[in-house]
């Protein structure tokens, strides 16, 4: 099987740090069948510096004004001539220099969307993210399909078209939610880390998590039926209280049955004291 070529995508804004080290991760891959776009807003600070030292590795750059992620990310798209696209935002690196010859070498794959797992970075500590290995319409809804671990055939953009720029936090979510499930797009899950993302980004600034939740009911509201919300708002209320349910009570769960644990290893100290 023919090794697909892959566009990695990568936007920055005033983020020449991130960015340099995002290069050096794409940079040193062993895998060659690839090609990199850096899509700059506009930055003022030594990110264009940055950009000119590493451009001969470039098969597309501009530093212009955009108007957010989703726009720099779907002029991305519109430069790229790879069979699959992966978005590595300015902060993210590869894993390692070997995960592209894994991902492509390694696997006969040629699912609409490959996928794996992602390592984050809080600045504290790396914390392993699993993803899940099945995309049910539940999860595609309230859930996130990390967008830099995530393969995308380019034909998919021109079939349910670009990031949708009326949502600011969420396109990716709701493109996932169209493409996989209404849209059928096949999709493969592959057990290993791809990218390390950093939690210091616009999508992760816990004051936007309002406005993600809002795009959430938007993007559900807009591509699914009626039968199809009652039934998740159904799921998800019942998964939401298992969850609190959980949180509150199975800690005294534990502690009961960790007492009626010790109550036995007493009564068995009496008998064998009696019968001894």
């Amino acid at each position: 099987m023919k090794i697909p070529k892959v566009s990695i995508i990568t936007i920055n804004f005033n983020d020449a740090n991130g960015l340099e080290k995002t290069i050096l991760s794409v940079r040193n891959q062993l895998f060659t069948n690839y090609e990199h776009i850096i899509i700059d807003g506009g930055s003022k600070d030594d990110s264009k510096f940055i950009i000119e030292k590493y451009k001969d590795g470039f098969s597309k750059w501009v530093s212009e004004s955009d108007k957010g992620i989703y726009d720099a990310q779907n002029k991305g798209i519109k430069y790229a001539k790879g069979e699959y696209c992966l978005f590595l935002n300015s902060g993210d690196l590869l894993v390692d220099e070997n995960v592209l010859n894994k991902v492509w070498t390694d696997n006969r794959i040629s699912e609409d969307i490959i996928y794996g797992d992602m390592l984050i970075d809080n600045g504290k500590k790396i914390k392993y993210g699993v993803s899940p290995k099945d995309l049910d319409l539940y999860f595609l809804s309230y859930n996130v399909l990390w967008h830099c671990v995530s393969f995308i055939k380019r034909s998919l953009f021109k079939k349910f078209g670009l990031y949708d720029l009326d949502y600011k936090i969420a396109a990716d979510v709701e493109f996932f939610l169209k493409a996989i499930g209404v849209g059928g797009a096949s999709v493969y899950y592959i057990p290993m880390p791809i990218s390390q993302f950093n939690t210091f980004g616009f999508g992760s600034n816990p004051n936007n998590l309002l406005l993600l939740e809002q795009e959430r009911t938007r993007m559900r509201n807009s591509l699914l039926n009626k039968s199809q919300l009652q039934l998740l708002d159904k799921f998800h209320l019942i998964n939401k209280n298992y969850q609190i349910l959980s949180y509150f009570f199975l800690p005294q769960i534990l502690n009961y049955l960790r007492s009626l644990s010790g109550l036995k290893s007493i009564v068995r100290k009496i008998f064998q004291f009696i019968y001894s």
